[in-house]
């Protein structure tokens, strides 16, 4: 499997990390720059972009700390290009939270929907993950009054959108079972989040979760996208699925643990 090496020193529009012909790639760049991919390259895109919660995540972690109205303008750009860069029937999985607290409250998922129908995304479905962490929740407001009590759901959401049309009319190869497509068509799904010190990133999500979206809204030899590739686990899915798979990280401490975790975990 050719590939560089985690020492060398990465150049802007090469890849950190490259297999099957260069078809996978883990790109160091930004998911802001419309040239980091090729248009019409991808038949689904599997994210979960920052939640502008002042994460501290490594390096440059500015696009986490920004105020609400830039950061939906930044939301804008990136969906904009994920866009530019899908086929006409490809596909959209954005994993993010169901509203936001911190700073104010705000209706993320709604804003981020209207976001990516506003630069061309048509609107499918949206899947509630309940990652089954209600057991977390302390701050009640205003206890047993009507004064002001505290509203939290403790789940997470997945956009599902689409580029040109739904229906795929060139059928590919599925690899999902009878049982799996059932379940999963269900719009509530139950699985464990994913440890922060197990993985070595500050918000990543389980492999569940991209598997899922992966196996139920693609066909095998696809290629999936993650434009914020983080630790890796959707570049990990799709290629343990048989797909190839494209991941942009600006991070280079976060590519080299992508680079360490496919070795690890598929290799």
């Amino acid at each position: 499997m050719p590939r560089t090496s985690a020492a060398v020193k990465i150049e802007a529009d090469a890849p950190f990390w490259h297999a099957d012909g260069g078809k996978s790639r883990l790109l160091c760049a930004d998911a802001t720059d419309c040239a980091t991919v090729p248009r019409n390259a991808v038949e689904l895109t599997v994210t979960s972009p920052p939640y502008n919660l002042g994460m501290n995540y490594s390096g440059d972690s500015s696009d986490d700390f920004l105020e609400y109205a830039a950061y939906l303008k930044f939301s804008e750009k990136w969906l904009k290009n994920c866009h530019r860069w899908t086929k006409d029937t490809g596909r959209l999985c954005l994993n993010i939270g169901l509203d936001k607290n911190k700073g104010g409250k705000r209706p993320v998922c709604a804003d981020l929907t209207h976001a990516a129908m506003k630069v061309g995304w048509k609107y499918h479905a949206t899947i509630i993950w309940n990652e089954g962490n209600i057991s977390r929740h302390t701050a009640w407001g205003s206890w047993k009054s009507a004064s002001a009590p505290h509203i939290i759901a403790p789940v997470e959401v997945i956009i599902v959108l689409y580029k040109g049309e739904w229906k795929r009319k060139h059928r590919g190869e599925n690899d999902i079972s009878g049982d799996d497509f059932k379940t999963w068509v269900k719009g509530v799904w139950s699985f464990p989040g994913e440890s922060a010190k197990r993985v070595g990133h500050e918000a990543p999500f389980p492999r569940e979760l991209p598997k899922r979206c992966i196996k139920l809204f693609s066909f095998v030899g696809d290629t999936v996208l993650d434009p914020f590739c983080g630790s890796g686990t959707t570049l990990i899915e799709a290629l343990a699925n048989r797909r190839h798979a494209i991941g942009i990280e600006k991070e280079q401490d976060y590519c080299s643990l992508t680079e360490q975790r496919i070795a690890k975990e598929l290799y």
